[in-house]
C-alpha cells in the first residue's frame, strides 16, 4: 500500500499542530497542560493522526472559526495553521479545562503493479 500525500508530510504538519496547540495552552491556559498523540495506520484506512491539548482552564470562550490575525501580528496564527492542515478540529474552553483536538488522514492507495 501506499499513501497519498507522504507519511513524513503528514507527520510534519502534525508535529506543528501539535506545537501549536501546546503553546496555546501554555499562553492562555492554567496547568496541567496535557499533550497527546494517538497513531494508527491500516492497510485500508491509511494513516491517521489525532492529537489532543488539555490544560486546567481559561476563562475567554472559544472562537466558533479561527480569528484572521492582522497582517502585522506577531502571534494568532496557530488555530488559522489548524483550520488549513487539520482533516478534523474542535476547541472547547472553559474555566475548569480547555481541550483542542484535531484529525490528520492520509489514506491508503494500492501499490503501482510491477511489471517484471
Amino acid at each position: 500500500m501506499a499513501l497519498h500525500g507522504t507519511e513524513a508530510d503528514l507527520l510534519d504538519d502534525a508535529r506543528l499542530i501539535g506545537s501549536e496547540l501546546a503553546t496555546n495552552a501554555f499562553a492562555s491556559g492554567n496547568p496541567p497542560l496535557v499533550l497527546c498523540v494517538d497513531v494508527k495506520t491500516s492497510a485500508i484506512d491509511g494513516l491517521e493522526v489525532e492529537i489532543t491539548v488539555t490544560d486546567g482552564g481559561c476563562p475567554d470562550l472559544a472562537p466558533a472559526s479561527p480569528p484572521v490575525p492582522r497582517e502585522e501580528a506577531e502571534s494568532g496564527r496557530g488555530l488559522v495553521i489548524v483550520d488549513a492542515l487539520a482533516d478534523a478540529w474542535s476547541l472547547s474552553t472553559g474555566v475548569h479545562g480547555t481541550r483542542a483536538w484535531c484529525r490528520l488522514k492520509r489514506m491508503a492507495s494500492p501499490s503501482p503493479r510491477s511489471t517484471h
